[in-house]
């Protein structure tokens, strides 16, 4: 780097050694350890660890390995509770002042589907002392390593030393910070604090002789099942709010068959419900063309990565590093990267970069730390402007924003952010968020900048899912097919007396909007499945064997065609019995009945999860899907909460 150019740098970086973090450490100790596979000592990784009797606990990392911070020095009972695996109590766990307790968990798979809790007992000689300095603990930047973000040109960064710096505060990992709002406790007595969700409503029965036609936007999103996961996992039930039932439908995969030459395939069953009083089930599943990863456009990408203060929180910048790294492994060589920064300020951090020099990237990353406020709006802006500087027709242009979403510096609300997006939108730039992190974490900002951005949203809480979106689903979360992607349901009234869509509450659009193409709507990726369920009563008399049609509206993403095709909704769609469903018809059921059971829907009132938890080990007798397993998982856990469920 030229001497002027390095000035200001030497600047930032005694400006910030200069006021590290100092923070008082009352005298408490912490509890830190791994946990492994019994078997295969692999680790486990996303397992929950809580401090029984505490609202503290913490999550395995990618290692294995957990640290739970600030605990009044006395004896506990640490609870460890992976999903597939049996629980482990571990009893004698003594925390004393300015030391650690470090534990060691091997864990077995459960092999029925009744809880079960195995209790064993810590070991007392694995005390162990950790640094601390007159009651202070204090965060240094390492030397080695900058202390701002700085940009980089492809090439220059194999210049540099390379290193890894999460930005955290020593004492303070897991749940060890504080509040956002500052005090020691969380408002309101939440499990996490300055957690923001909205509450879209459930939507009601409409009579056909009112509306016959009910509209939406498509919705690929799942980040709402993926968080209410991570509510479960910590011990929680999730905040009503914070659960959409069209999410966990599209979380499952349903198999259904992909068209040949066409951009979608229209798939339907129906049934009477399991759950619904006195009305039938309808599931309406449309299937994207499938486009190979090799056959995939090449890529512009922008990473717009948050790296402000609250991304120290549970080492979520890491996962974000970690997790990108995973998706620049499965870029091509003609694929190009760029990334933006905001912490206080929005940084170019490198210009966009060809995979040809993967290590420039892979460094670049390396070198984000976590520090500053949240000006999220800059950075947003910022990477809007590389990615136009960088946009080429024919190829995929994206930004990939990574944050807690959590702004506190300039515009802050998310009408106020999107109105700078659309333009972009237009053009063919779209946007992916991805969310990280429990506690100080902005749902509502993230969901729509998602939805606006001509993208998706998604949630992250350990790198398995990370995996799922950036590997295993990389080009249907890059290569969009349709665009704008609207459905209509046209309900006969002869036939149908009412109806119910469960959720896309958020996703309305108003019925004479349906044909008008400058009225938003969802986007589709190669290979993507949306799923929407109704609750459907017929009229007692025959009026006749159409039900209805649906019509499904889209534009070609690379140009101004759009296309809209319909199919007719007959009565042999409907099974006498739900017993005689498929496989898929019974695992939407489930998913949806468990949201509208968290979600206190009115319609799910008196419903059990007990019921649900029925159904879905009768659906594991007919697949063994890590997925449905894992759904068992979290129906059981939260049947626990019955008595807080119970005012449904």
């Amino acid at each position: 780097m030229r001497p002027q150019k390095l000035i200001p740098y030497l600047f930032i970086t005694l400006m910030l050694l200069s006021v590290s973090v100092i923070i008082y450490a009352a005298p408490t100790g912490r509890i830190a350890g791994e946990v492994t596979d019994k078997e295969t000592g692999d680790p486990v990784i996303g397992a929950s660890v809580f401090v029984v009797g505490t609202k503290l606990g913490a999550q395995t990392d990618f290692d294995g390995k957990f640290v739970v911070a600030q605990i009044e020095p006395d004896t506990y009972v640490v609870k460890v509770t992976p999903v597939d695996y049996t629980t482990v109590e571990v009893t004698d766990v003594v925390v004393k002042s300015d030391l650690t307790f470090k534990v060691s968990v091997t864990m077995e798979k459960k092999v029925t589907d009744i809880d079960e809790t195995i209790t064993v007992k810590a070991d007392r000689d694995i005390i162990d002392k950790f640094e601390v300095s007159n009651q202070t603990v204090i965060a240094k930047t390492p030397p080695s390593l900058p202390s701002s973000p700085q940009v980089l040109s492809a090439g220059e960064g194999k210049k540099r030393a390379s290193g890894d710096c999460q930005g955290s505060v020593p004492g303070r990992e897991g749940y060890g910070f504080p509040p956002a709002h500052g005090g020691t406790d969380i408002v309101n007595g939440e499990a996490f604090d300055a957690m923001f969700f909205k509450n879209y409503g459930v939507n009601p029965f409409v009579d056909t002789e009112d509306d016959h036609l009910s509209t939406f936007a498509i919705d690929v999103d799942d980040a709402s099942y993926v968080m209410t996961r991570s509510y479960l996992g910590r011990g929680y039930l999730p905040p009503e709010e914070a659960v959409r039932t069209e999410e966990f439908i599209n979380h499952f995969d349903y198999e259904y068959e992909p068209p040949d030459n066409k951009a979608f395939t229209i798939h339907m069953e129906g049934a009477p419900s399991r759950f619904g009083q006195n009305c039938r089930l309808l599931k309406i599943g449309i299937k994207g063309r499938e486009i190979r990863a090799e056959n995939r456009k090449p890529a512009n990408l922008v990473f717009v990565i948050d790296i402000s203060g609250s991304m120290a929180r549970e080492n979520r910048l890491s996962l974000v590093k970690k997790a990108l790294l995973l998706l620049v492994d499965e870029l091509r060589q003609e694929d190009r990267v760029g990334i933006v920064t905001y912490g206080s300020t929005g940084h170019e951090l490198l210009q966009p970069t060809s995979l040809a020099e993967r290590d420039v990237i892979a460094h670049a990353v390396s070198l984000l730390v976590s520090h500053g406020s949240t000006y999220a709006e800059e950075g947003i802006r910022l990477g809007y402007r590389m990615a136009e500087r960088s946009f080429e027709e024919g190829r995929i242009n994206r930004i990939i924003l990574c944050s807690d979403g959590v702004a506190n510096v300039g515009r802050t609300g998310a009408d106020d952010i999107l109105k700078q997006i659309k333009r972009y939108a237009d053009k063919g730039i779209t946007l992916t968020s991805v969310g990280f992190g429990m506690g100080n974490f902005n749902d509502i900002l993230l969901e729509k900048l998602g939805n606006k951005g001509n993208g998706h949203y998604a949630y992250v809480d350990n790198l398995a899912e990370a995996r799922r979106i950036f590997v295993e689903n990389l080009t249907g979360t890059l290569q969009v097919i349709a665009r704008d992607v609207k459905i209509q349901v046209d309900f006969n009234p002869d036939v149908v007396r009412s109806y119910r869509l469960l959720g896309y509450e958020n996703r309305d659009v108003e019925d004479d909007k349906f044909r008008d193409d400058t009225e938003d709507g969802g986007e589709i990726g190669s290979g993507h499945e949306v799923t929407a369920l109704y609750e459907i009563k017929f009229h007692k008399e025959d009026g006749g064997s159409k039900v209805g049609t649906i019509y499904v509206r889209y534009q070609d993403p690379d140009g101004e065609d759009v296309t809209e095709v319909n199919r007719a909704i007959e009565r042999t769609v409907f099974r006498d019995e739900f017993s005689r469903s498929t496989y898929g018809f019974k695992l939407a059921t489930a998913a949806a009945e468990f949201a509208e059971i968290l979600r206190k829907s009115y319609w799910a009132k008196g419903s059990d999860l007990g019921e649900v938890l029925a159904l879905v080990k009768e659906i594991t007798l007919e697949s063994e899907s890590p997925d449905v397993i894992e759904l068992l998982g979290l129906v059981s856990k939260a049947a626990q909460y019955r008595d807080q469920l119970a005012g449904n």
